[in-house]
């Protein structure tokens, strides 16, 4: 992840990375049944997160259904590193950042944070690319989509 705010154009270290680091912070509550037999968030709850503030931030910010599209947003790739525990019942953060956005596809790195701590617990990464919902070949990022995630890489120049 690549950060803006450094005076020296380096990375930070992922364990330093704060919520001002990312574009857009939404505030999650989590649910009993997130919890696994271990008492702490089940892994695939992170990414049920990460789905869910990625496209709550694309339906809102560029004002679409994305179900009646002509394209979709697939997932390509996904990937997470957990560096604490988080569980229920405490509100969680979860930041979303555009790394690369490409012709068709979209790079992004997510930071989930306890609501009320200041170190990141996870940092995931995600890639969107598009297709055409009949042909399933690669098309262009819908002009709406990429408005809206163009707008905040700009915002962070």
């Amino acid at each position: 992840m690549t950060d803006t705010h450094s005076p020296t154009g380096t990375a930070p270290h992922p364990r330093a990375l704060t919520r001002a680091h990312f574009d857009r912070v939404v505030r999650v509550t989590t649910r009993w049944s997130d919890n696994d037999m271990y008492g702490h968030l089940n892994n695939a709850v992170y990414y049920e997160l990460f789905d869910s503030a990625i496209n709550g931030w694309l339906i809102a910010g560029a004002g679409v259904d994305v179900m009646a599209l002509p394209e979709l947003g697939v997932v390509a790739e996904s990937g997470c590193r957990f560096f604490r525990e988080l569980e229920y019942p405490n509100p969680l953060d979860v930041g979303v950042r555009v790394e690369r956005l490409g012709r068709s596809s979209i790079t992004y790195a997510l930071g989930l944070f306890d609501g009320e701590a200041v170190e990141l617990a996870a940092l995931g990464h995600w890639v969107h690319v598009y297709i055409d919902r009949t042909s399933r070949a690669t098309v262009p990022i819908p002009v709406a989509i990429r408005d809206v995630l163009a707008h905040a890489e700009q915002a962070r120049s």
